[in-house]
């Protein structure tokens, strides 16, 4: 009886197979499939592709005192004002250079972060780099024009915030390219000369 199943089976399992059509192969193993896809981590935070904001940086925000802002930074910052000077600038550690990164302090407040590399990008999409057509294209009419005060035929690009009282001031060199850029609150962000 046994035998009679066993042959039955095999009869009913041919009769449903096409012979014109080929038989798919089998599955690449998982292993093999999974050693070259990227692994997706479940529930993974989705990183910023930038930290700088209109009303700060991260989650320091113009108007924090020194206490407060650097507790919201937690890591090491140089920098320190000198005697008889309300204005100066604190850097992380591993800035190098402090053209290129740095947070302005004004009366003990965080009133300010300038950018002098194309590694950060502007709230809105400005950078380093662009040219005053792309800030146009990226910010419309909110760009107000400015010479600048020692270069002949460079300027500045203001963009007042969408909301709020803080603004980001591109700086261009004579051909019209972004040499670098600040983000802050009137009127430390339009002091040409940083705190000098």
């Amino acid at each position: 009886m046994m035998r009679v199943v066993f042959v039955a089976g095999v009869l009913l399992l041919s009769a449903c197979s096409n012979p014109d059509q080929p038989t798919t192969p089998a599955a690449a193993p998982v292993a093999a499939a999974s050693a070259t896809a990227t692994p997706v981590v479940p529930n993974a935070p989705v990183q910023p592709a930038t930290m700088a904001r209109y009303d700060g940086y991260g989650d320091m925000r113009f108007g924090m005192d020194e206490a407060a802002f650097a507790t919201a930074w937690g890591g090491e910052l140089n920098g320190a004002p000198q005697p008889g000077s309300s204005c100066f600038y604190k850097t992380p550690r591993w800035v190098k250079h402090p053209v290129d990164f740095a947070f302005m302090f004004e009366d003990g407040r965080f009133v300010r972060y300038d950018v002098g590399t194309a590694r950060e990008t502007a709230p809105g999409g400005g950078k380093v780099g662009m040219d005053e057509a792309e800030i146009r294209a990226l910010y419309g009419e909110r760009v107000e024009a400015q010479p600048h005060k020692y270069v002949a035929g460079a300027g500045y690009l203001r963009v007042a915030a969408p909301q709020g009282e803080s603004a980001l001031v591109f700086e261009t060199d004579a051909q019209g390219k972004v040499t670098r850029w600040r983000a802050g609150v009137p009127p430390q962000v339009d002091y040409v000369e940083g705190c000098g």
